[in-house]
């Protein structure tokens, strides 16, 4: 069983992914899908020379590879799969115009990955029930609510965020050469293994943990080609495979609690961006370079300091997931909220103090 549902699958995407990306590297140097820094004025941009961009192709097309083998084809599986490729197609069109320096507007990359997320939740991925912290279960789908006519269901709409923000958020944390690769292939392997601990008493358990592993196979191929110096970028193209990782960390069971320790650096950086962005009187969709790996980045670390930092949390988190209890996840996740919350407001204001006395 392990061979069929971790090694083969993780192998397979791994592999097909490390074959394809060296071919969207050849591509997009000849069609100039490039991040050039001198074209894209982008606040958060790091890098000096022309990098090609659009390793969200190379991610999607070896997951969807390895799938063929191991995913039976479902209404459901067929749903995940297109919403998925939706958002690749977008992606691509938002890597070409970012290498002729546009940006495709925020607010219609937010629509569009809203109504992938509808697709998604539609088709039956939803999060019906959690543990409650303390004690029983608390079940989302007997709460309803009427609009215009339609019926939504609590777990429908839980559902629909959890996945839109799972998105966002892994889009703000591929900063750094190998950061994101990392954090999504650790998150996958959390899940999958947190999958494989429950009796296998259907086949959507069995789908959650072969797909958990395709996913972190793929990243990890893809990672061999973006580790520091970076040949390839993910791309706002990458998005497509945050969704299917959004999709496996609530296909079977409840693993919210899991899934949020697991990515819980990032996810705490981008709650803190949003709010230091709403603060100050700016878009939260809009871009800048005080996430926190910019931070660390003006503290001296390196690119490859970083991701590593970043790998090395979530693999400490995503353990601590595996042997906590839902009451003493809760426990943690606050924690986790406070203590890295704090770290940033600390790094924040010190380096304001700091830029302003310099000034003086």
């Amino acid at each position: 069983m392990i061979l069929e549902t971790v090694v083969l699958p993780f192998l397979l995407a791994l592999s097909a992914t490390a074959a394809i990306t060296p071919l969207v590297i050849y591509i997009g140097k000849r069609i100039k899908l490039v991040d050039d820094p001198k074209v894209h004025k982008h606040p958060g941009v790091i890098h000096t020379t022309p990098i090609p961009r659009g390793g969200g192709i190379a991610l999607f097309f070896g997951v969807v590879f390895a799938s063929i083998f191991f995913i039976p084809l479902t209404t459901t599986t067929l749903a995940i799969f297109i919403a998925s490729f939706i958002i690749l197609v977008v992606g691509v069109l938002d890597d070409r115009r970012n290498s002729l320096g546009k940006d495709l507007s925020p607010y219609i990359r937010f629509i569009i990955l809203f109504l992938c997320a509808v697709i998604v939740v539609g088709s039956g991925v939803t999060i019906d029930f959690i543990t409650h912290p303390l004690g029983g279960v608390l079940h989302f789908d007997t709460f309803a609510l009427s609009l215009f006519g339609l019926t939504l269901r609590a777990s429908d709409i839980i559902s629909i965020l959890w996945i839109v923000w799972v998105m966002n958020m892994l889009n703000w944390s591929k900063g750094v050469d190998g950061q994101m690769p990392g954090i999504v292939a650790i998150s996958a392997i959390v899940i999958g293994i947190l999958s494989l601990r429950f009796p296998v008493v259907d086949h959507t358990i069995l789908l959650d943990a072969k797909l958990s592993f395709i996913i972190a196979g793929s990243a990890l191929g893809f990672l061999l080609f973006n580790f520091y110096p970076a040949k390839i970028f993910p791309g706002y193209s990458a998005t497509a495979l945050y969704l299917l990782l959004a999709v496996v960390s609530i296909l079977s069971s409840a693993k919210l609690a899991t899934a949020i320790l697991v990515m819980g650096i990032p996810s705490v950086d981008a709650i803190f961006t949003i709010l230091r962005r709403i603060l100050s009187g700016r878009s939260p969709f809009w871009h800048d370079n005080k996430h926190l790996h910019h931070i660390l980045l003006k503290r001296g670390l390196s690119q490859r300091q970083i991701a590593v930092l970043y790998w090395g949390f979530s693999a400490l988190l995503g353990t601590i997931a595996l042997t906590l209890q839902s009451k003493s996840k809760l426990f943690a996740i606050i924690m986790l909220v406070v203590i890295v919350g704090g770290a940033l407001l600390f790094l924040h204001l010190t380096a304001k103090y700091t830029h302003e006395k310099e000034i003086a």
